[in-house]
């Protein structure tokens, strides 16, 4: 059985709010040294600064996960600071809503290159760190629209939908070296960019409120719900769990 490295090492992309942040709080606390790796440095490092200023072991990276070299440099410092990499989270996505016809060569492409390729190139940095340790655990944070799909949204829902075929390929490939690969599509999950969404009309004239009624356990879900999935997932307790498509979603959806 591989053996867990004493010391883990976590990188959360898009980790500056929401889930992202929710996601590298609670790998903190659990013990995690962590890398907040965003787009947005100044607002990173406010947030491993508060992950520090409570106990846990966190730095900043600012780095655009569609930039090969960004990532592989802010790889290196992680490095450098913690060690190895044993932990990957993939958070750090675009959303977008425009007409199918009105979507552009350029919006597409951009779409897939930070949901997509972004995964793709953390994933592809990261592993060789986790072969050599004979354990490591990848969570992709995808999309409950790749349940059913979105109107408005076709590029983004593609975007997520190549993270969840990404997940189970890779969970094939790396399982031999104690690696995991898991996805976690969330549902409706009260976030700033929720809120945004709701400010701007897309859910619709009912709002936040009447999504929450389509919800069988009758709240959004919190940043913090996804949190706690992930946890498990790169918990050594979650060897045996892989390439699986793990909702959270209130009940939502069911498969």
């Amino acid at each position: 059985m591989p053996q867990p490295p004493e010391e883990k090492v976590a990188i959360v992309t898009g980790a500056a709010s929401g889930i992202g942040l929710a996601i590298a709080e609670r790998l903190a606390r659990d013990g995690a040294r962590t890398a907040l790796f965003d787009l947005d440095g100044d607002a990173a490092e406010t947030a491993a600064a508060k992950i520090r200023g409570g106990g846990g072991r966190a730095v900043a990276v600012p780095a655009d996960v569609a930039d090969r070299d960004a990532v592989a440099r802010g790889l290196e410092e992680v490095r450098d600071r913690f060690g190895p990499v044993t932990i990957l989270v993939n958070n750090a996505g675009k959303e977008g809503f425009r007409r199918f016809l009105d979507i552009s060569p350029e919006k597409w492409n951009e779409m897939l290159a930070i949901n997509l390729t972004g995964t793709f190139h953390c994933c592809q940095l990261v592993l060789p760190d986790m072969i050599a340790a004979g354990w490591g655990r990848i969570v992709n944070i995808s999309s409950s629209s790749t349940h059913g799909g979105q109107p408005y949204m076709a590029h983004y829902v593609a975007s997520k939908t190549g993270m969840v075929g990404l997940t189970k390929s890779l969970a094939l490939e790396f399982g031999p070296d104690g690696v995991t690969v898991n996805t976690i599509p969330p549902g409706f999950i009260d976030t700033p960019m929720t809120r945004r969404n709701d400010a701007r009309g897309r859910f619709g004239p009912g709002g936040i409120e009447e999504a929450i009624s389509r919800t069988p356990v009758g709240r959004a879900g919190r940043p913090e719900d996804i949190a706690a999935a992930c946890a498990f997932l790169v918990s050594d307790e979650a060897g045996y769990i892989t390439g699986q498509i793990i909702g959270v979603n209130g009940g939502r959806n069911t498969s």
